[in-house]
């Protein structure tokens, strides 16, 4: 799994210019695991990104948020629900962020598979 989280962090780094990532393990949902296995978010982080955001720490909201949810979905998916999503601890809410469409982040999703392929078939750029 750590190999994994190294070389999608490599590829996230090189196609979003990021000067860092946070990146948050969950395993269990006293942890904040929102879908029933082990994951890794891999946040790509720059410079004072989340100044007008409240701060660095406000990347712990924006997980949480109902885009975040990966949880919801797949209960939802799976036809089951009523759990409640294990949280983060508390910080302050990001009123700004945006739903994405499911044909969005489909998109995304392609480009970023990609790109993981460009960083281990010696396409660099």
């Amino acid at each position: 799994m750590f190999l994994t989280v190294q070389r999608v962090s490599r590829m996230i780094e090189r196609v979003f210019k990021a000067s860092a990532l946070n990146i948050a393990i969950q395993d269990g949902t006293d942890a904040g695991q929102s879908v029933p296995h082990v994951h890794a978010h891999i946040i790509p982080r720059n410079s004072g990104d989340m100044d007008h955001r409240g701060g660095k720490d406000a990347i712990y909201g924006m997980m949480e948020s109902e885009e975040g949810d990966l949880g919801r979905q797949f209960q939802e998916h799976e036809g089951y629900g009523g759990q409640k999503r294990a949280k983060f601890p508390a910080v302050d809410a990001d009123e700004n962020r945006k739903p994405r469409s499911d044909e969005e982040m489909m998109r995304e999703a392609e480009w970023l598979a990609q790109e993981i392929e460009r960083e281990y078939s010696g396409g660099k750029q």
